[in-house]
């Protein structure tokens, strides 16, 4: 899983039909303390998430696939839910 921050939508005239009725976000990749770290991926929406939403993303295409119940669409990405607070300080032992 990764946690990302929604910073754009991908808007194709030709796409596989697979994708036909599927949004497509941008997610820029979150470090640890909650900053971008210079990576992104496209990952298909789920959730109804928009730009500047904080998201958990399942980067694995099988589990991808089973989220969107296709077994043989052609993804990697999809984002599985909008994060409202991370609480970092209840990890620390």
């Amino acid at each position: 899983m990764i946690i990302g921050r929604v910073s754009g939508q991908i808007h194709a005239t030709i796409q596989h039909p697979f994708y036909g009725q599927r949004r497509l976000l941008v997610v820029d990749k979150l470090d640890s303390g909650g900053r971008t770290d210079g990576s992104y991926l496209v990952a298909v929406d789920t959730v109804d998430a928009g730009p500047g939403d904080t998201v958990l993303v399942l980067d694995e295409g099988n589990g991808a696939r089973q989220v969107l119940e296709s077994s043989d669409g052609p993804v990697r990405s999809v984002i599985v839910g909008i994060i409202d607070e991370i609480d970092a300080k209840g990890l620390a032992s």
